[in-house]
């Protein structure tokens, strides 16, 4: 079975070229990258908390994370600079492939009353955001390990120009976005 990256290597990639009269080939859009990240609730308060999330990053992206810190002080959070709030995970090449085909094929399948992700969710440039309220959704995550809900947020970013060519990529790639009118 052929993997994402080399369907899109093979076929994909000329008929986006196509789709989007688009005369040089390496003006299609492809991905970038994929960046997973997690705030993290209660860091201040309970440091195992970022360890939980570090551990249940890794188990979902399959690479372990880095942890974000905080860049100021806000004191009615109770966060200095340098606290740890979170973990962020960027993934490239074959594990970025890989997530983005298990995204695909196997948790977007899983989700209750699913009917498409957003059409709206590109940022100007082609890049696509999306957020899960809770992490308990990927298959490799038990739950029954999960002590409190948390969620996360993948970003994915493409060489689009804009957002019709992100789309077209997107689509192309195999995202299930919700029907157009709705």
């Amino acid at each position: 079975m052929e993997n994402l990256q080399q369907t899109y290597n093979k076929t994909l990639r000329a008929e986006i070229q196509k789709k989007l009269e688009l005369s040089n080939i390496m003006a299609v859009p492809q991905l970038v990258k994929i960046v997973v990240n997690m705030g993290v609730k209660d860091a201040v308060a309970d440091k195992k908390n970022i360890e939980r999330a570090k551990t249940a990053m890794m188990t979902v992206t399959g690479q372990k994370p880095r942890v974000a810190r905080a860049k100021k002080s806000i004191a009615a959070f109770k966060l200095r600079q340098g606290d740890p709030i979170g973990v962020v995970v960027t993934l490239r090449g074959k594990r970025m492939y890989t997530f983005l085909e298990k995204l695909n094929n196997v948790i977007f399948p899983r989700i209750k009353d699913f009917h498409g992700i957003s059409r709206s969710s590109f940022d100007g440039r082609g890049n696509y955001t999306l957020g899960f309220s809770e992490y308990a959704v990927f298959p490799e995550v038990d739950p029954s390990t999960v002590e409190k809900v948390q969620g996360l947020e993948i970003v994915i970013v493409t060489s689009a120009k804009d957002n019709n060519e992100g789309l077209s990529l997107l689509e192309a790639m195999g995202m299930p976005f919700e029907k157009e009118g709705k």
